[in-house]
């Protein structure tokens, strides 16, 4: 297995170090009704969504007591790996929603009975609100001349990425490279799986988070080329970067969904259901949709999307559960230990 960085205690930038909300990526704040029928929610998201709520929490805020006369409601948030944030629910992290990078975090939720199993039911559009896909971002110049995926097998590439082992945003980018493997190479598996396993080869950092990823890229200056999340890579080189970054955008490349659920046992034990149900249900307003394409998310309004066309160009993505199955079975063939990503992993970096 490549020798894994420790995560960087460095932060990213002073303006991205305030887009953290609550002072930290955990927070343990319960959410919970009192007796002055004040609400407390709490959030618990993967770590680059720290950039959209904490816009959307007090758009949110201020619409929910327009529409319960001035009711008090206060959301917390709990950021960091998606799969992470997943267990710690599981493990008794009191989550009144969860609001992931990938269907499998919720799924894990209703195997131990806190999220009820028909959940994609629950929202517009499977309950998912926003996609994104995986990019690449590289130094200005492009000086490794990175265009697509064939190009990160290249002698002397640094690459940097979320470990698969345990973040969603890794896991899309091992998808993303498998998918576009598989395409190139007209289904042979075979030859798909040499050249996952150069792309891996090539890899300097697995990081334990997307955002972590970003820190270790831009503000630690590790490797030639990131490969993240569209929105992630856009606030990278657009807000943060100081001109000093690039995006490029695969010809092909996997579509990330952002599912979101309530964590109806704890909502119900609380009396937080319907205040629950009505953050998440907002999240597909017009004004929630325009923050998140603000944000470079790819909204589910297609007029939204329309509008954005010129910054969320339109790309052609795989849904991975077309072309893997569904998302136990990715999980149990390629991330499980001794599963596809680790036979392909470089051993002894």
């Amino acid at each position: 297995m490549p020798t894994k960085h420790l995560a960087s205690a460095l932060l990213f930038t002073a303006a991205l170090s305030a887009c953290t909300p609550d002072n930290g990526t955990q927070n343990t704040a319960s959410g919970s009704g009192d007796k002055t029928g004040s609400v407390k929610l709490l959030n618990v998201s993967y770590d680059v969504a720290r950039d959209l709520y904490k816009d959307f929490n007090p758009l949110f805020t201020a619409e929910y007591k327009k529409q319960h006369n001035g009711a008090d409601i206060a959301v917390q948030q709990s950021h960091g790996g998606s799969s992470k944030q997943a267990l710690a629910v599981a493990n008794g992290l009191k989550a009144d929603v969860v609001t992931m990078n990938q269907g499998s975090d919720i799924e894990l939720l209703v195997k131990k009975g806190l999220v009820k199993a028909d959940w994609q039911k629950a929202f517009p559009n499977n309950a998912v609100p926003f996609t994104s896909t995986t990019v690449f971002l590289v130094r200005k110049g492009n000086p490794k001349q990175i265009k697509d995926w064939n190009d990160l097998t290249q002698d002397n590439l640094k690459i940097v990425i979320a470990n698969p082992k345990v973040t969603g945003n890794g896991r899309y980018t091992f998808l993303g490279a498998y998918g576009y493997g598989l395409k190139a190479n007209n289904n042979d598996d075979a030859k798909t799986r040499e050249y996952v396993k150069k792309m891996l080869s090539n890899v300097e950092v697995f990081e334990n988070g997307g955002r972590a990823a970003t820190t270790t890229f831009v503000q630690r200056n590790i490797g030639d080329v990131l490969i993240t999340f569209e929105n992630e890579a856009n606030l990278s080189a657009k807000q943060f970067g100081n001109g000093e970054f690039e995006i490029v955008y695969p010809k092909y490349s996997v579509r990330m969904d952002s599912p979101v659920a309530v964590v109806d046992k704890v909502a119900d034990e609380r009396g937080t259901r319907q205040a629950a149900t009505e953050y998440l249900n907002y999240l597909w307003s017009k004004p929630a949709q325009e923050l998140g394409a603000k944000l470079y998310l790819r909204p589910a309004d297609k007029d939204v999307l329309a509008a954005h066309a010129s910054e969320l160009p339109p790309m052609e993505t795989f849904n991975p559960n077309d072309i893997f199955g569904t998302w136990d079975e990715i999980m149990s063939k390629y991330f499980s230990d001794g599963g596809v990503y680790d036979q392909l992993t470089v051993k002894g970096k």
